[in-house]
């Protein structure tokens, strides 16, 4: 187990080498002067040039990644170009809202999908089966973005019960948990139930009916375990695509993280702090991709004797 964890690692680092390379290349040659995002329009030539000479502007493309790399390397992800403030700073005082952010919104996604998805098979083809399958197309095809301004425009301007922006308090949570939940808990309730329709349907659980066995049992002990397996691996992924859908729910609701700070430094084309944004952004990808594969352990026995 241990050799496969180290395993998992040390393929991160290609991935994240080749990310950073073909996104440090795009924003390298990207129309526009750097210099002139740094110095503003009314900045003389002179100007320009010390900036130019500066920030390393002048060093061949592979002088200035190779400079980028090691500052990686020590963690220095650079100074922001509009700010002059550090990007490892900023980036870090709002990750934690970020992460909060997806994970309220999986949390969600599994609360409310996995109980929908087991009655939904378990009661195949009933009204509560039609009714499941037809809330999880409305989830998948609502963008969270106009949900999220529906909600504001009707709870928040409407009737008043909500506040319509900020994080800071537990009532400030609800709707940007549902805008970017909706569309995790529709995919895994239908993950769930189309799961939870093949195990039912194995000689496994018929032997566990014929021995008498309470449904009760036969559901959530034999068949949901067996189950969970393809829906760990959904939800892990849809944390990984929260993060990505929290840079517009987070703009709606005017959340200080990641994703707003993405938005107003790929306006202002504040590379650094792209760079570092989307750096964390497939860091964090990567490491619960990780840990959703070491959880198979401990969900199905088959998967961990392979690892003894």
């Amino acid at each position: 187990m241990h050799k496969f964890i180290l395993k998992r690692f040390l393929m991160l680092i290609p991935v994240l080498l080749g990310l950073v390379f073909i996104l440090f290349t795009i924003l390298h040659f990207a129309p526009g002067d750097p210099a002139m995002v740094i110095g503003g329009e009314a900045a003389t030539e002179e100007r320009l040039q010390e900036i130019r000479e500066e920030f390393g502007l002048l060093d061949p493309f592979i002088v200035q990644f190779g400079n980028y790399m090691w500052g990686i390397i020590r963690l220095d992800f650079g100074v922001s170009w509009i700010t002059n403030n550090s990007v490892g700073e900023e980036i870090f005082a709002r990750f934690p809202n970020t992460i909060q952010l997806a994970a309220m919104g999986v949390t969600l996604g599994l609360l409310l999908g996995i109980p929908l998805g087991i009655l939904s098979a378990t009661k195949q083809y009933s009204a509560l089966d039609t009714g499941a399958t037809v809330f999880g197309l409305l989830g998948v095809s609502i963008p969270n973005f106009w949900l999220g301004l529906m909600m504001i425009m009707f709870f928040s301007v409407t009737l008043g019960w909500l506040p319509p922006t900020g994080f800071g308090e537990p009532i400030q949570w609800i709707m940007p948990t549902v805008a970017i939940g909706t569309g995790s808990m529709a995919i895994i309730m239908r993950m769930t139930r189309s799961s939870m329709l093949e195990c039912i349907r194995q000689d496994y659980i018929r032997t566990a009916r014929a021995k008498g066995q309470k449904e009760r049992i036969v559901i959530f002990r034999h068949a949901l375990k067996n189950a969970l397996i393809p829906v760990t691996t959904v939800a892990g992924l849809n944390f990984g695509f929260l993060l990505g859908g929290a840079v517009l729910t987070e703009t709606i609701f005017a959340i200080p993280g990641i994703g707003s700070l993405a938005v107003s430094a790929i306006q202002a084309r504040d590379r650094p702090v792209i760079l570092g944004g989307v750096l964390l952004f497939a860091v964090t990808f990567s490491v619960v991709n990780l840990l959703v594969d070491i959880l198979y352990a401990f969900i199905d026995p088959r998967i961990r004797s392979q690892y003894r």
